[in-house]
């Protein structure tokens, strides 16, 4: 087991580079309507201590630090369908005794509680949704995804490409096998609003990984908000722009962070950072919940 989140730890964050293959398009037309009743639930998909902070940054601006990671997924619930959005760190992890560092000392992960008993909170599991989608394949997005072999996967077609090619299934096969059982997948090339009304879009973000992507909610009371995936881990990376060493393609990066502020400044969206740990205990926690 210890070798298996080792090579998690590792080898996602030094993930391979995939060919391009041809391109999948999907409409970016959005039917307009009122706004729908949808609520969003937080819950604790587990910890990560970064013991090494400065693999967060291409310069020295964080070296000799740690901190403490959250690791957040979110239930998306629509009258048309419910949306697991990420899947936490692998539920491997549940049980043990203590926490987990990895062989370098970078990573101290681990993880409470499973899916299956979080989700008895709101009374739902893996068959009532409709849909998973994940910000990225890196392990600490991916940890439960296989429990959602009934739901459609919308995934990025770089992404999907990314994962389940041959480079990462030789070299890292663990990234691939936490996603192997997904089998109803709709693969999407850029935007996808999911329940084609506004109020749930995939927005595409690339460059952490190849088909990266952000989530944008528009809520009745709340009003809009986004969810960083791994676009930015905390506060300091979203105000200088710094970007981790181990992020696929660092100038597809710096695009993708200056169409997110210009999205989020028109929605006049509020943004949440899945890793950081003050935006995620500011979130209610299910069975409370945002709308």
């Amino acid at each position: 087991m210890k070798k298996y989140i080792a090579l998690l730890v590792i080898v996602s964050l030094f993930a391979c580079k995939e060919a391009k293959k041809e391109v999948v398009s999907v409409s970016e037309n959005t039917e307009t309507s009122s706004k729908t009743e949808v609520k969003l639930y937080t819950f604790d998909g587990g910890t990560v201590v970064v013991n090494t902070l400065g693999l967060f940054a291409q310069d020295e601006s964080y070296k000799g630090q740690s901190k403490e990671f959250a690791d957040a997924f979110y239930v998306i619930k629509h009258p048309k369908g419910n949306l697991m959005w990420d899947a936490g760190l692998p539920e491997s992890l549940v049980g043990l005794p203590e926490p987990y560092t990895s062989p370098d000392g970078a990573f101290t992960v681990s993880r409470k509680d499973s899916v299956l008993n979080q989700l008895e909170q709101i009374g739902m599991t893996p068959d009532d949704f409709k849909y998973i989608s994940l910000s990225h394949t890196h392990f600490d997005h991916s940890g439960h995804a296989n429990l959602f072999k009934n739901s459609t996967w919308l995934v990025q077609k770089e992404e999907y490409d990314f994962v389940t090619g041959k480079e990462v299934r030789e070299s890292n096969p663990d990234m691939y096998n936490a996603i192997k059982d997904l089998k109803k997948i709709k693969k999407i090339k850029g935007d996808f609003d999911v329940f084609k009304d506004g109020t749930v879009i995939l927005k595409y973000m690339p460059g952490h990984t190849p088909g990266h992507q952000v989530l944008f909610l528009d809520l009745k009371e709340h009003g809009p908000m986004l969810l960083s995936g791994d676009l930015y881990h905390f506060y300091e990376n979203r105000e200088y722009k710094r970007i981790p060493i181990f992020n696929y393609d660092v100038a597809q990066t710096r695009e993708s962070m200056k169409k997110f502020e210009a999205f989020a400044e028109e929605k006049k969206a509020k943004v949440y950072l899945q890793h950081q740990k003050d935006d995620f205990n500011n979130m209610p926690k299910a069975p409370q919940y945002l709308n």
